[in-house]
């Protein structure tokens, strides 16, 4: 008689234990592909679900466009003998007398080191006055001391060396090997030159950007395009700011992958299989190849395109879908870009839930079954 209740106590826990299970929710890596499509508007959810197909992956193929505006481009590249503000000079002068203007008794020269040329763009020369420096060449500057003087000495000599040119500089920091500011000179008057000589960039190239300020405009382009691209590489001004630095485009994977993260770019495109596989590809174990989703925030004139709608207003909330296990499903999403701040996720397999199921109830059973166990021998012991 004992024994019959006790396989009804069993029997009873067991149920108890069966409906517990059922009723609570198990461990999981998120929703489910069938709690996604509940989101949907056709269910009135928020969010647009689309299956991709080559058509939507013509209309979201977007990547961002870089290049400098006419103004950079179109910059001629700067004489490297042109005297700038800032610049320093030194100044030979010979006079055909005995005793000259300038020259020290028993001398026909005097030498003039360290002549700056002011903010303004001058110099001053004894007896000559303030001369135009800046926007000159010193064959230029030359040529208008020996006119001045030559009124006052006969048959001047002048000899204009450019002993620094710190008057046309520009500043490098960033991504780059050698941060600092640099003077623009014959062998540095264009961008790749100037950031050969600042050592080169310090991150990878294809995920690289370059950013001119000067003034009051901006310019901006991937790394790459200075070779790929001749009229990229644009001439410098001085006072040109140049910042160098990685992409800063990320997105983020969750769900049955091999890893959940925020990921940053590594290249210019990256596509969603590229996007798995640079997360650790799916889980073998859990992950549902039918259920690979792409989260994201559509611009207004790309969501029309993909819906086929001219009604909507503002970002829409999309949500694609991309079937691995379809004839074409691995083609399109080879094809199918990842842009800034998607989230890629990737549903559990119906299997792996049951699978959780079945181990939540096995595991619970065998510790019930121990107890009953227990139970039973200190029932016999008081027997």
């Amino acid at each position: 008689m004992k024994i019959k209740a006790s396989r009804v106590a069993r029997a009873a826990a067991l149920v108890a234990l069966v409906g517990f299970t059922a009723s609570c929710g198990l461990p999981r890596s998120g929703p489910n592909k069938r709690e996604i499509y509940a989101g949907s508007v056709q269910k009135e959810g928020d969010a647009f679900i689309v299956s991709v197909n080559e058509r939507v992956t013509r209309a979201t193929a977007v990547v961002p466009a870089l290049g400098f505006s006419d103004a950079f481009l179109n910059a001629g590249i700067v004489g490297s003998d042109t005297i700038r503000p800032g610049d320093t000079l030194g100044l030979t002068i010979y006079e055909n007398v005995d005793d000259g203007l300038l020259s020290a008794t028993g001398l026909n020269s005097s030498v003039l080191e360290q002549v700056q040329v002011d903010g303004s763009g001058f110099i001053f020369v004894p007896y000559a006055g303030r001369i135009r420096a800046a926007g000159n060449t010193p064959e230029t500057i030359r040529r208008l001391i020996t006119e001045k003087l030559a009124e006052q000495t006969p048959d001047p000599q002048v000899m204009v060396r450019r002993l620094a040119g710190n008057g046309a500089t520009v500043s490098l920091t960033g991504a780059i090997t050698g941060q600092g500011v640099y003077p623009i000179e014959r062998p540095t008057r264009t961008l790749s030159a100037m950031i050969a000589a600042a050592g080169g960039v310090t991150v990878e190239p294809e995920a690289a950007k370059v950013k001119i300020i000067r003034g009051g405009h901006t310019g901006e382009i991937w790394f790459e395009d200075l070779f790929f691209d001749p009229t990229a590489d644009v001439a410098l001004r001085g006072g040109d700011r140049i910042l160098v630095e990685a992409d800063t485009r990320t997105f983020t994977a969750l769900g049955a992958t091999g890893q959940q993260s925020q990921v940053r770019f590594e290249t210019r495109t990256i596509t969603a299989i590229e996007a798995i596989a640079q997360v650790g590809g799916l889980r073998a174990v859990s992950a549902d190849p039918t259920g690979v989703f792409v989260l994201r925030n559509e611009p207004e004139e790309i969501a029309r395109q993909v819906l086929g709608r001219g009604d909507l207003i503002g970002a829409q909330r999309m949500v694609y879908v991309l079937d691995l296990t379809e004839p074409n499903g691995l083609f399109e999403a080879r094809d199918f870009v990842i842009r800034d701040g998607d989230t890629v996720y990737v549903t559990e397999a119906p299997f792996a839930q049951w699978s959780k199921t079945i181990g939540a109830l096995t595991g619970t059973l065998s510790a019930v079954g121990g107890l009953a166990n227990a139970a039973d021998s200190v029932s016999t012991i008081g027997e």
